[in-house]
């Protein structure tokens, strides 16, 4: 008996040994994520999801980035993971099974005021979960008044979370939180994003002397792009800004003759797990008390009383919807609802847009909604543009194009597509010249340290052209919700938009706060929302453009 009782404590031991080696491996291929080539970093570790153990971090001397402020960005993105890795999708968060509740919800509350909401996370079993890590959004609302506004969600790391809510119009008023992805869901995020570059991948394609071929490309020169050694690799450094791009060498042709690009296909490697995670218990609104809160009327006018100006502190909630009009928070902002109103805002403007196709709806509206701004017809890519229009009655010319590569777009030639930081040397700037630019969507699939190298490089363009031209506007739309997947999550691109917010915090730009705006609106979820929300947005960025213009 002795004998067997000892075994079976060998086989116990045996077993612990096992489960503790699977989890150490596992933190150990989380931990151990490279930064990109470019950023030239040493070091022993890299996560931003979770918390951060053993970094070091040596910048070169041509680094675009401190070791103080890389620091600071990682330390801004932590976020809380599972501390093993879930073996069934009973283990992760059910928004089914979670549930909410306003402390207070009879007290008497008025317009200005605040409430507190209280969020309790559940797996499938209906057991209270032990760590954070989960993505909840929240938003007070009224669907008759079409209003709403957005509210911050606080983790408590224990499986419960807060968020408080303001109050910002008369009568009654609703809660409600949704769940984006479970903590187990992002886990998987996380890991997909800084191991996996090449999930999207893309086309080049090589054209002289009559002949054609089509190679893949990408950002980086990973594995998967490098395959077979003696086909890797044409390398593509823009001289100006030092950006990189990387083909496999053509078969016949040489590495000058890449005329188009183009989106090649995804390709994600995800377990029948993982798959499960990001499919299930996504964007689902958790259950709670489904009464109304009674917001009596004050007698301050809620609104901002600040002239919109560049290096404002974005609040939150930066604003709120009522009757579909988003009134700012964050400054004195007006309504442009005729286009009479919109040409005299853009009387002798030159704007420069650079983006994707979400900043591409502003164009659209523009263009739609003032018949005196004409498009030429350039022949460009009906996607990738570039467009442009002019308004020879107000002596205004606007450029869309998108921000280059990567760029997940059909066949369009190969010079067409600008990087953001060439553009903005090559420009003189002044009074008269406005930029808008945003970047985060075709990002949301590459390694953090990446992103981060673009938009350093982007933060020197327009340093040096607000030093050369302080006059010049220079306006930075943030991303949009709306994407649900491992090819582009909201919680990628929430982390994405904070370091875009923390490496551009110091410059006197103009941040347009459209993840609150897209957040909140009762319209269905869309990476490109509807034009009621572009109407608030194009005035929301006009009222920086034209703060002196009449409140209507």
């Amino acid at each position: 008996m002795g004998r067997l009782l000892q075994l079976l404590i060998l086989a116990l031991i045996l077993l612990i040994c096992i489960y503790l080696l699977f989890v150490c491996q596992f933190n150990q291929c989380l931990l151990n994520v490279s930064p990109s080539n470019h950023l030239k970093y040493n070091h022993t570790s890299f996560t931003s999801c979770s918390g951060i153990t053993n970094r070091t971090f040596t910048p070169t001397n041509d680094s675009l980035i401190s070791k103080e402020e890389w620091e600071s960005l990682l330390t801004e993105l932590q976020w809380s993971l599972p501390p093993v890795v879930p073996l069934s999708t009973d283990e992760a968060t059910n928004p089914t099974k979670c549930s909410f509740s306003v402390v207070n919800p009879n007290s008497n509350h008025t317009v200005g005021g605040f409430i507190d909401v209280i969020l309790i996370a559940r797996d499938t079993k209906n057991r209270i979960k032990t760590y954070g890590g989960d993505f909840f959004q929240a938003k007070l609302f009224n669907s008759e008044l079409k209003a709403s506004t957005y509210g911050a969600v606080t983790d408590h790391f224990n499986g419960t979370y807060t968020a408080r809510l303001a109050l910002h119009w008369p009568g009654p008023a609703k809660v409600s939180i949704r769940l984006v992805h479970s903590s187990e869901a992002v886990q998987v995020l996380c890991r997909q994003r800084e191991q996996d570059p090449d999930k999207v991948y893309f086309k080049g394609y090589f054209e002289e002397g009559g002949k054609q071929e089509t190679a893949i490309c990408n950002a980086q020169r990973s594995p998967r792009l490098v395959g077979n050694e003696s086909q890797c690799c044409c390398e593509y450094r823009e001289p100006v800004t030092g950006e990189t791009w990387f083909c496999r060498r053509p078969s016949s042709l040489p590495c000058h003759a890449l005329t188009y690009h183009s989106m090649g296909g995804y390709q994600a490697v995800l377990s029948k797990v993982e798959m499960t995670l990001l499919k299930s218990s996504t964007n689902i609104i958790v259950p709670g008390n489904d009464s109304a809160i009674d917001v009596q009327q004050q007698d301050t006018e809620i609104r901002s009383q600040t002239k919109c100006r560049p290096g404002l502190h974005t609040s939150v909630p930066a604003g709120f919807y009522f009757q579909d009009h988003w009134t700012s928070l964050v400054c004195d902002s007006k309504s442009f609802p005729s286009a009479k109103l919109i040409s005299g805002c853009l009387k002798d403007k030159q704007i420069l847009m650079m983006g994707d196709s979400t900043l591409r709806q502003w164009f659209d509206y523009l263009e739609k909604t003032v018949p005196t701004l004409i498009r030429l017809n350039l022949h460009t890519s009906s996607k990738s543009g570039p467009f442009e229009a002019v308004d020879t009655q107000s002596n205004t010319r606007i450029i869309w194009r998108a921000h280059g590569i990567p760029i997940r777009t059909s066949k369009t030639p190969w010079a067409d597509l600008h990087y953001i930081a060439r553009e903005l040397e090559d420009m003189a700037g002044g009074a008269h010249s406005v930029v808008v630019f945003t970047i985060w969507a075709h990002f949301t699939t590459y390694p953090l340290a990446m992103y981060a190298h673009r938009l350093v490089v982007i933060r020197r363009a327009v340093a040096s052209l607000l030093s050369r031209s302080p006059t010049t506007l220079v306006v930075i739309k943030s991303a949009n919700t709306g994407y649900k997947d491992v090819y582009g999550s909201d919680w990628l691109s929430w982390q994405l938009d904070m370091a875009l917010r923390d490496i551009f915090r110091d410059l006197p730009v103009v941040l347009i706060d459209v993840w609150q705006m897209t957040s909140c609106h009762y319209s269905p979820d869309n990476i490109h929302p509807p034009s009621v929300v572009i109407q608030n947005e194009v005035d929301l960025f006009l009222s920086f453009v034209c703060p002196q213009s009449k409140m209507l």
